[in-house]
């Protein structure tokens, strides 16, 4: 990234009347998130907003921060300033200029789970005050339904998944790529709270008076709170945005993919395809055969026996671009056709960029031909492991990820002769 960040001149700062200029308006709203980075209050940097531009526009904000982060701003403090910043402009951002959708369209969908959300919020929030007023009393009385609402709210995990998977590919493709990472951080960040919420909610003989308040005000509140903070990002910044930058053609491939991954909270009850626009259903490829030094195939039956192996396979070319997933039965990690064709790196949470980039230098360089890892995830145990692909001459061609859930695999003993398998 690299660059000095450019500072607006305090004589434009200092101007009583509004600022209409899109370019001084550019550079106030960017100024003023440099001082919050400088540690300026922001109810100071609130005031000063509303004195000065009344309104912010929604997509001001996605450019300042990608012109901040291209000017040496690094992301991980734009992470960190994400929160503060929109505390400053929330009740602030303007509009008026936003498109509107009908129902069914993925930016209605992506609302009305918004409100099933909200509404969760709101009765945690009222069991929390409940408590408060009942300092003297066992929280037990509370705690299963606090649990129920609570592995409720996890289901947001699918609505930011939508968002990393399909959304996030096409603003890249227009050259938005900075405010999506910090966006995917902050789901990442909603995340863990969730789950440090749930953890503690499991701890035995914690519910009863300022006992039950405690765990209430250090891990059950910041979680719902960034929850619905989150909701305030993408209906006043993201999504009018992105309906200002995505083609109807675009939505439309983001609408066809959506179930792959699947609704939070809400299940659609409008179909939905853009008006007046002639709609070209995939086809499958004419058959033909793929020649190799072993052997043949059909497409067809490559097509069935890389979709029926047992593991899920990633191909990244040597460029770094996403070029094919299988697509078996049971998939383990998401993937959508919007990635084909995608930056790796934009495939994989800002925090593990740095382990993706690390991998793919030391295949590139030679220095390793494979990287190994597993991990424990929804009482799974899963096995993955990148391999560098090299043609005979030993050149890189790119890297294949394998993934595989090894669970009941693990627990195999003794023998199971050929004729004996279960049917």
């Amino acid at each position: 990234m690299g660059g000095a960040i450019r500072r607006i001149a305090p004589t434009t700062i200092a101007m009583s009347e509004l600022i209409n200029n899109s370019q001084d308006r550019k550079e106030l709203l960017k100024h003023m998130i440099l001082q919050l980075h400088e540690g300026v209050a922001p109810e100071a940097v609130k005031a000063r907003l509303i004195e000065l531009m009344s309104k912010v526009p929604y997509g001001l904000v996605v450019e300042v921060e990608q012109e901040l982060i291209s000017e040496g701003l690094p992301e991980a403090e734009v992470l960190r300033l994400c929160d503060i910043h929109s505390q400053a402009l929330e009740g602030h951002i303007d509009l008026s200029g936003m498109k509107i959708v009908p129902p069914g369209h993925p930016v209605d969908t992506f609302r009305q789970e918004n409100r099933e959300l909200e509404k969760l919020a709101d009765e945690l929030t009222g069991l929390f005050a409940r408590v408060a007023e009942e300092m003297k009393v066992s929280g037990e009385k509370y705690i299963n339904t606090v649990k129920s609402l609570f592995n409720s709210l996890m289901d947001v995990d699918k609505h930011y998944r939508r968002k990393e998977n399909l959304l996030f590919p096409f603003l890249e493709k227009y050259g938005i790529t900075g405010p999506p990472k910090v966006m995917w951080g902050k789901h990442d960040e909603t995340r863990d709270l969730l789950k440090n919420a749930i953890n503690s909610l499991s701890m035995p003989g914690e519910f009863i008076g300022e006992m039950m308040q405690v765990k209430i005000e250090i891990y059950l509140q910041p979680a719902v709170k960034a929850v619905t903070d989150m909701i305030m990002k993408e209906e006043e910044i993201l999504l009018p945005m992105t309906l200002d930058k995505l083609t109807e053609a675009d939505w439309y491939q983001i609408y066809r993919q959506t179930g792959e991954i699947g609704y939070c909270l809400y299940d659609p009850k409008f179909t939905w395809k853009p008006a007046g626009m002639e709609i070209v259903e995939e086809t499958t490829a004419e058959e033909g055969t793929v020649n190799l030094p072993s052997g043949k195939f059909t497409s067809e039956e490559l097509l069935a026996i890389l979709n029926t192996l047992p593991i899920d396979i990633t191909f990244v070319d040597r460029d770094d671009k996403v070029k094919y997933f299988s697509q078996g039965k049971e998939r383990i990690f998401d993937r959508n056709r919007a990635i084909l064709g995608r930056d790796v790196r934009m495939c994989h949470p800002p925090s593990s960029v740095h382990v993706v980039d690390q991998i793919v230098s030391d295949f590139k360089s030679g220095k390793a031909d494979s990287a190994p890892f597993w991990i424990q995830m929804g009482g799974k145990f899963i096995h993955i492991e990148y391999f560098a692909l090299r043609n005979e001459k030993g050149e890189y061609l790119g890297t294949l990820e394998m993934s595989q859930d090894l669970t009941e695999k693990r627990t195999l003993s003794g023998d199971q002769r050929l004729l004996s398998y279960k049917k």
